[in-house]
């Protein structure tokens, strides 16, 4: 089991170290740093958290194989196991930030994180790669360094199922945002399950990791509000998708969120305010931790009972207390009564 953080990068460098020296003294595993355009960039800003920190691991959460090939990808991410004395991490996905900007076509995407991961192990283990797959192409070439590991654990984030069956099949990890009720959890180990059997692995070896938002308080309230707007933005935009949200009546309906069809994703949460009355804390629990000390503690034990081996949150402020807090708390007094 593993408590790990997600920065954004939307404040700067200077208050991400002071952050990821906060999490690394409070019991923090990992560090991710998202590769959210048009934000700080991520492999700059990790190197400098490497030379900040002694401990926890660093990873992207998440690159794509879209905006950035996967052989520069490789060449980074084993620059910064150099950097860090092998303490990187790989996390890739679909992608969508900055795609319309920069014009990038988002095309067969479990393929393209499959044959990205083809790719990138391949020039890890110092080999020359030619590789003609349906979305990526090298053509015959290699990395010109020796990378220091070989096997850079790779994470693969995705919602949907498709995706996850792929990712039971490749990855040493899985990630899933907004995967914060037990259903969802079973069904998401389920896929990843299908995946890892149908290429002969052991479903065990993949580690699964929800990628949350959170926010603790001693006011569960409070803290429910903290969160509850990014949940709106979630539930209308409809990037992310859930097996079993709509069964379990978590979803909202196609007239309340039709206003907000052509709301464009760098536009931000603050377009979807008005839906916050539609926003129940029942909906606010099934997609992010929030809540009083105590209230996380028993929702991370259940999450963790479903199969979750790791948490990755996103630390938000609610009314009167500072994201800082909310990473604090969760590190020392919510962590050490969920792990055992």
């Amino acid at each position: 089991m593993s408590l790990d953080l997600l920065m954004l990068g939307n404040v700067p460098v200077a208050q991400m170290v002071e952050r990821a020296k906060l999490a690394e003294a409070n019991g923090y595993d990992t560090l991710w740093v998202a590769d959210e355009r048009f934000y700080r960039e991520v492999y700059s800003t990790l190197a400098i958290l490497a030379q900040h920190t002694t401990r926890v691991k660093l990873g992207t959460c998440v690159t794509d194989p879209f905006a950035r090939h996967p052989a520069l990808t490789a060449m980074a991410i084993a620059t910064l196991d150099e950097i860090s004395n092998r303490r990187a991490i790989l996390g890739v996905g679909a992608g969508i930030s900055g795609f319309p900007e920069l014009g990038v076509v988002r095309k067969k995407p479990a393929v393209a994180i499959r044959e990205m991961i083809e790719v990138v192990r391949g020039l890890l283990k110092g080999e020359a790669v030619d590789f003609h797959g349906d979305v990526v192409s090298f053509n015959n070439g290699k990395l010109s360094f020796k990378p220091v590991r070989s096997d850079i654990p790779i994470y693969v984030a995705s919602n949907g199922p498709l995706g996850q069956r792929v990712t039971g099949g490749i990855a040493d990890g899985a990630i899933m945002e907004g995967c914060a009720n037990v259903e969802e959890v079973k069904a998401f180990r389920a896929a990843l399950a299908e995946g890892a059997k149908r290429k002969g692995r052991d479903p065990s070896a993949v580690k699964v990791a929800l990628r949350l938002n959170a926010c603790v308080s001693p006011d569960g309230r409070n803290a429910r509000d903290g969160v509850r707007l990014g949940v709106a933005r979630m539930l209308a935009a409809g990037r992310l998708k859930f097996v079993t949200a709509e069964k379990q009546g978590l979803t909202l309906t196609a007239e309340q969120i039709a206003p907000f069809a052509n709301v464009r994703y760098a536009d931000g949460a603050a377009p979807y305010t008005p839906l916050l009355p539609l926003v129940t804390d029942r909906h606010v629990d099934a997609f992010t931790l929030a809540g009083s000390p105590d209230e996380v503690v028993q929702h991370m034990k259940a999450l963790k009972a479903a199969g979750a081996d790791a948490f990755i949150v996103m630390p938000l402020p609610c009314e009167g207390t500072t994201a800082e807090q909310t990473l604090v708390a969760l590190g020392k007094e919510v962590w050490p009564r969920v792990k055992g």
